[in-house]
């Protein structure tokens, strides 16, 4: 991953989750219904397509979806028009659903594609401190004020109502990336709860740099996910302010116990 590609980890990752809900201001399709267990043994070579556990409610859609393809200018729109035009400033503004599908695919996994990434690298740089032991500095986290500002200034319930409207092309991206049988709400909430784990770390912590980049000291930190750890760099007010967000979508777009 190249070093532009690195930077935008450091930043953005939770708001892609939260845009990823914002997306679907536009774009919709109709849920279906979840699939009934079977309640009979099936031959060894069929494969049962998974249950949807979390169906959106579908409602009707006022005006026509734009194909995938030319859906970037209508997607641009709604982004601005749900976390403000400062959004402008970040948001790659080409293939956006598709890239934040697969952003948000890749949350809990060790590496995303830097060429996948929907949002412009944020400049400065990554601040430490210390010489022979080397730490994150508490001066790290306000860097990441704007996208904190951009996923609590959201509001959910706008955008929650018009997501379970308009469940979009973001299902149609999702079976792209090689999902036949899957269900994009389904992954999302998987990746919220992905996230919701992620541990909350007090006091210094410390870092090492074996080549261009900084990495946790601690193995049980840098083992973690490319989502978990950027939770942890944005330090823990900060962590707690998007979890608590993500808390409030998953709430809205899970299934009703």
């Amino acid at each position: 991953m190249d070093e532009d590609a690195k930077k935008w980890l450091w930043y953005s990752i939770p708001v892609v989750v939260v845009i990823g809900l914002g997306i679907a201001l536009y774009y919709g399709r109709k849920s279906k219904e979840p699939v009934e267990e079977q309640t009979r043994a099936m031959p060894e070579a069929v494969v049962p397509t998974p249950a949807i556990r979390n169906p959106v409610e579908s409602e009707p859609t006022e005006v026509p979806l734009p194909p995938i393809d030319e859906s970037d200018a209508a997607a641009k729109d709604a982004l601005a028009s749900t976390f403000g035009r400062q959004i402008d400033q970040v948001l790659v503004p080409k293939s956006i659903v598709r890239n934040i599908v697969a952003t948000i695919d890749n949350l809990p996994r060790k590496k995303i594609p830097g060429q996948r990434l929907p949002l412009r690298p944020t400049g400065g740089e990554f601040a430490v401190s210390g010489t022979d032991e080397i730490a994150l500095s508490a001066d790290n986290y306000a860097r990441y004020d704007m996208v904190v500002k951009l996923v609590q200034n959201a509001d959910m319930a706008q955008v929650t109502k018009l997501y379970r409207r308009y469940y979009p092309l973001l299902q149609q991206a999702y079976t792209e990336l090689g999902y036949p049988d899957g269900y994009f709400n389904d992954r999302l909430i998987e990746v919220i709860d992905h996230l919701l784990e992620t541990p909350e770390v007090r006091g210094p912590i410390s870092l090492r740099q074996p080549g261009v980049f900084y990495e946790f000291r601690d193995p049980s930190l840098e083992e973690r996910s490319a989502g978990q750890k950027l939770l942890i760099r944005m330090g823990p007010q900060n962590a707690a302010a998007v979890k608590a967000k993500l808390k409030a979508l998953r709430s809205e777009i899970a299934k009703r116990q």
